[in-house]
């Protein structure tokens, strides 16, 4: 099991270093700006993201649709709470800040961890020359960026202790959706049809054999929306620690 490859190594590490970089240069700058102005960059890193969804879609639909391409994948929930965490500022605006930043982070920390599992080094080697390589790396790089904007602007100034329960309902909801239109359809859309870690899909093989494949399935995909659920809520604790210690520099620097 290759958590990182040489492809990894040599774009992903320089890529997270100009990251904190650029995060940095950020806060300096805009980190004592009003909230809307804070704001900007990550409105315009959800704009890019937007059109490089749709660039995405345009091509699958020029080469004949793969269904695999359809935005339900976890790294996809992006695209539907990011533009409302950009442009929304109603009553639910706090409650819709923590469920991206918690996202943002799961995806960040899956993508620093273990980016073989996200995307695999080979779509490195054709970044220049085929646009769904192209968005999959920049896409999933973006996202990472948006997560260290989110805690070094204070982005979410309002966390609440209801946040893990509406992290956890968003997923739970985004679990029922997504799980049987990937059972139906056939596609592995967030691990739910089959798993893309090798030992673990070869326990879930075995047990079919032992279980037939319903009953396996059914205990297979509970445990991956279970899964999603604590790491997704976990990876919100995550986001809060940084979002403590950003605060307590800019509290520091302040005084």
């Amino acid at each position: 099991m290759v958590l990182w490859t040489q492809n990894h190594l040599y774009t992903l590490l320089p890529a997270l270093i100009l990251m904190v970089v650029f995060t940095a240069l950020l806060r300096r700058f805009l980190g004592n700006k009003p909230h809307h102005i804070r704001m900007i960059p990550f409105k315009i890193i959800t704009v890019i993201l937007l059109l490089l969804e749709v660039g995405k879609q345009v091509v699958s639909f020029s080469r004949g649709y793969d269904l695999y391409v359809i935005p339900l994948h976890f790294c996809s929930l992006v695209l539907f709470t990011m533009p409302v965490m950009a442009f929304y500022n109603g009553k639910y605006a706090p409650t819709v800040r923590a469920i991206t930043a918690a996202v943002c982070a799961a995806i960040f920390l899956l993508t620093a961890i273990y980016p073989q599992l996200i995307y695999d080094g080979s779509c490195v080697d054709r970044y220049f020359t085929d646009f769904m390589d192209f968005h999959t790396v920049t896409f999933h790089n973006l996202v990472m960026f948006a997560f260290l904007l989110i805690p070094a602007l204070d982005l979410h100034d309002a966390p609440s202790k209801k946040d893990p329960k509406a992290v956890a309902l968003f997923i739970l909801g985004y679990c029922a959706i997504s799980a049987p239109i990937a059972q139906i359809l056939k596609v592995n859309f967030n691990n739910f049809y089959s798993c893309n870690v090798g030992p673990l899909e070869q326990v879930r093989t075995s047990l079919q054999a032992v279980l037939g494949y319903g009953l396996t399935q059914v205990l297979y995909v509970l445990i991956v929306v279970m899964l999603d659920v604590l790491f997704t809520i976990m990876c919100y604790w995550f986001y809060r620690l940084l979002r403590l210690v950003s605060v307590g520099r800019k509290t520091s620097a302040v005084s």
